[in-house]
């Protein structure tokens, strides 16, 4: 993994949000993504009063406390515990009475302007989270190919135009370089690795805007140290922009310093190792899900979720970096996505490469 030319950029410009159509729609119903929901994020945004919160430090967290009137509050929490159900345990709520909402939030920052929701367990006071949103085509394709695709599952939910996603836990990626980088429990080797297999991922299923701020470092401790994971938390830049480098974390500046450091701990030849890895596993894990994917990919080929001109500047930039004319066929993100997925294959199917290591 070479890291020349970063894009130097403050903000990706505002992304419209795309309507599931009824392709994706019917999707959603077969595999039990869209169900019937008791509050919906319309519903969410007529709240009263909103508070700044502030974290542990009193610094400004961009989000706010939201209050809602007093004869709306109590069924709006019911209606969220069993939205929780619905997520954890397929709407069961017989397990869930003892679980209380103690804190709804809301961020008018960025693109989904989400609601999050704390929800406490009442015999012990563990919190968990979860997020209401507004519905958004694209999102949800990333949603879904991160499950069907990467090592991470998610639970995640649709109802007209409201999108519920789980709480990806982890350190968040600008904190992490911050503060864990040069941590001596952590083995450069394994953050290493990890950038390579989170750099492949991205592009070859083609998720943009992987900065800093945009993952989260999972650690899990072994036997012989920290194990490393890098998991994407936003998917609204699934398949929209337009330039080839916005898939590819390691040319972002934020992710400089982490970029920088793995290639001060990782020979070039062994970079390459680990990538075709990822490859090998990304097929693997499509070839379980092939019926899935299939479907997921049919629906993605035939929905617009970017501009012509983003789809005719990345073909365009695939096709160069493939050596590849089959991208320049392709009309939309889906189309292009897919082919990717098949450049993938052939590559491994020509190399004959042999089995990767422990995902």
């Amino acid at each position: 993994m070479s890291a020349p030319g970063y894009i130097i950029q403050d903000r990706t410009p505002k992304k419209p949000s795309y309507p599931i159509r009824d392709e994706l729609r019917g999707y959603l119903r077969r595999y039990r993504r869209e169900r019937d929901l008791p509050v919906t994020y319309e519903r969410l945004r007529d709240f009263q009063e909103a508070m700044p919160l502030v974290d542990a430090d009193g610094k400004n967290t961009l989000w706010d406390s939201v209050i809602y009137r007093a004869e709306e509050m109590a069924v709006i929490n019911e209606g969220l515990k069993r939205i929780y159900a619905l997520l954890k345990v397929d709407g069961d709520f017989s397990v869930m009475q003892h679980l209380y909402i103690d804190r709804v939030d809301f961020c008018s920052f960025g693109n989904s302007m989400p609601f999050r929701v704390r929800i406490v367990n009442a015999y012990n006071e563990n919190p968990d989270y979860f997020y209401v949103k507004r519905a958004d085509a694209s999102r949800v394709y990333g949603l879904e190919l991160e499950h069907l695709l990467s090592p991470n599952r998610l639970n995640f939910l649709t109802h007209g135009n409201t999108l519920i996603e789980e709480h990806i836990a982890g350190i968040p990626g600008d904190v992490f370089i911050a503060k864990w980088l040069d941590n001596a429990d952590l083995r450069p080797i394994r953050i290493a690795k990890e950038l390579v297999k989170f750099n492949e991922r991205c592009f070859i299923r083609l998720l943009g805007d992987m900065r800093s701020y945009n993952f989260v470092v999972v650690i899990t401790p072994d036997f012989e140290g920290a194990q490393v994971r890098i998991r994407s938390m936003d998917f609204d830049q699934q398949s929209y922009h337009g330039r080839k480098n916005f898939y590819l974390p390691q040319f972002f500046k934020d992710n400089f310093p982490l970029v920088e450091f793995c290639t001060s701990h990782l020979h070039a030849k062994t970079a390459y190792q680990y990538q075709r890895e990822e490859q090998t596993l990304m097929l693997q894990r499509a070839e379980l899900a092939n019926l899935r994917l299939t479907a997921l990919l049919e629906a993605m080929a035939v929905d617009r979720i970017a501009p012509d001109e983003h789809v005719q500047q990345l073909r365009e930039g695939l096709a160069d970096h493939y050596g590849a004319k089959d991208f320049l066929a392709c009309a939309t993100m889906g189309q292009l996505v897919r082919e990717s997925l098949a450049k993938m294959r052939e590559r491994i199917e020509h190399e004959g490469l042999t089995a990767p290591t422990k995902d």
